[in-house]
């Protein structure tokens, strides 16, 4: 039986992890979704090919597959899928021939459904896509290629259902306001559905929050990107040598930690100078930088443009 430390310090690191999920959710900053109510009949296929779609799925009735490159997964009713990572993927009835699958941005909606198919088994299923703010933050390389939970007696996971029965409301009934409110539901389901994904053996910030030291180290960058860190600041920060730390965060987030941590610190600079509200001085002091000089020779490196250049850019 374990002790009350054992499991204060378990305790401990679960919230620390969730934490940096939660800071890196904020950060990506989901910005707008939209749902369809989709009833299928096979033989059907969807390819969601289009460049930074971000889909959610939920099987309401009948089954299904989705494709990942060459991982095809059969699904259940109940079952979601998320492919966060905007990877091209398709849904298919299963069997569908290569003649039956169809863009997604081919198929036509009324009033929230889509109808699509043949004369076959039927299938009714909810499909979102959604959208990050922050396109180019380095944690979503960290994300997995898509997140499965499968569902429970033939329905959505309990902690899902609520979401779903407001989302197909939200999909039936578009009013003002929708494509925010799907996107506030949106980041709910992703950022619960994150939480229990695990460990997925892919290399990114995800993984790192299964190594407590690793989600240490995370967290302190995540919270203070203005502090000067150091390797062995870090290291000491969550009670390892330099050697073992630098190794298992690599191992584990796929980057080394002052390259992740100067990434996070561009990404902060590029929404300061967005902003327009800080002069140089202020921005490097508040992305961890000694001088605005310092500040401004790293933003080049990054971006290939001085920080003022990159202030006056049009918004894209």
């Amino acid at each position: 039986m374990r002790g009350r430390l054992e499991v204060f310090i378990e305790r401990l690191s679960r919230r620390s992890s969730l934490d940096v999920l939660t800071a890196i959710m904020r950060e990506l900053n989901l910005s707008a979704a939209g749902y369809r109510r989709l009833q299928l009949a096979a033989p059907w296929g969807i390819d969601f090919d289009q460049s930074g779609v971000r889909g959610i799925h939920i099987v309401l009735q009948g089954r299904c597959e989705a494709v990942f490159g060459r991982k095809a997964m059969a699904l259940e009713p109940g079952d979601l899928v998320i492919a966060p990572r905007a990877d091209r993927h398709v849904l298919r009835s299963a069997g569908a021939p290569a003649s039956a699958v169809k863009p997604a941005r081919q198929l036509v909606s009324a009033g929230g459904h889509v109808k699509a198919g043949g004369k076959g088994e039927k299938a009714v299923m909810l499909c979102g896509a959604f959208a990050f703010s922050e396109a180019s933050h380095p944690a979503l390389a960290g994300l997995p290629r898509f997140v499965h939970v499968r569902g429970e007696d033939g329905k959505p996971a309990s902690w899902l259902r609520g979401y779903v029965d407001a989302l197909l409301a939200e999909a039936e009934d578009e009013g003002p306001g929708s494509a925010v409110v799907s996107a506030r539901l949106s980041a709910a389901i992703i950022t619960r559905a994150l939480r229990h994904t695990g460990d997925t053996g892919e290399q990114g910030w995800l993984r790192g929050l299964g190594d407590p030291a690793v989600a240490k180290a995370l967290g302190h960058i995540h919270d203070s990107v203005a502090k000067d860190w150091t390797i062995e600041g870090l290291a000491k920060a969550v009670g390892l040598s330099r050697a073992a730390f630098a190794k298992r965060f690599r191992e584990r987030v796929g980057e080394a930690p002052m390259r992740y941590l100067f990434l996070r610190r561009m990404l902060a600079a590029e929404t300061l100078l967005r902003e327009g509200r800080m002069g140089l001085a202020r921005i490097a002091v508040a992305t961890g930088y000694a001088s605005e000089g310092a500040f401004s020779a790293a933003f080049k490196r990054h971006a290939g443009i001085a920080p003022g250049q990159f202030r006056n850019m049009p918004a894209a």
